[in-house]
């Protein structure tokens, strides 16, 4: 089934909420075959247009994948909340029409989130622009990361810089 990501960046663009795609959906954009069918972002947690971001989100058939008020996403002491108690490091949303990839939202970036927009790169997809994490800052977050996965994809990274 194809993933639509393009209608998923149509709705977050539609609220004016600044995003940055970072995984890996970042890699495959910057020229890595890789396989995703999810979209990692990084959105502006401090934003006044974050409830209307989950808003849209919800309108448009997303789901959150744990059992809370998606709207308490954009509440810092619920976020606080989900990382200390329960470990979480992104809060999923899934697409109730099964076009559109899962979208996992970065509950604290380790990059703080105006450096990370401000040396991203401006795709076109579709009719929006799209920023995705630089490839110096995607290999700092998968250094940071640390997983087996995240090491091929920093060699990976590094022979395109």
């Amino acid at each position: 089934m194809p993933v639509d990501f393009i209608a998923l960046f149509g709705v977050l663009a539609a609220t004016r909420i600044r995003f940055v795609v970072v995984g890996g959906l970042a890699m495959l954009l910057h020229g890595v075959d890789r396989l995703t069918a999810d979209a990692d972002l990084v959105l502006d947690l401090a934003a006044d247009e974050l409830p209307d971001a989950v808003r849209a989100l919800i309108s448009a058939g997303y789901r959150p994948l744990a059992p809370v008020d998606p709207l308490a996403l954009a509440d810092a002491a619920s976020r606080a909340e989900w990382q200390h108690s329960k470990g979480m490091t992104v809060f999923s949303f899934w697409d109730s029409h099964h076009t559109r990839p899962t979208v996992d939202v970065l509950l604290e970036s380790p990059v703080p989130f105006a450096e990370l927009w401000a040396r991203a790169d401006v795709i076109r997809i579709g009719d929006t622009d799209v920023r995705i994490a630089s490839r110096a800052d995607l290999i700092r977050l998968k250094e940071i990361t640390g997983r087996e996965r995240d090491q091929a994809d920093i060699e990976s990274l590094r022979r395109l810089l």
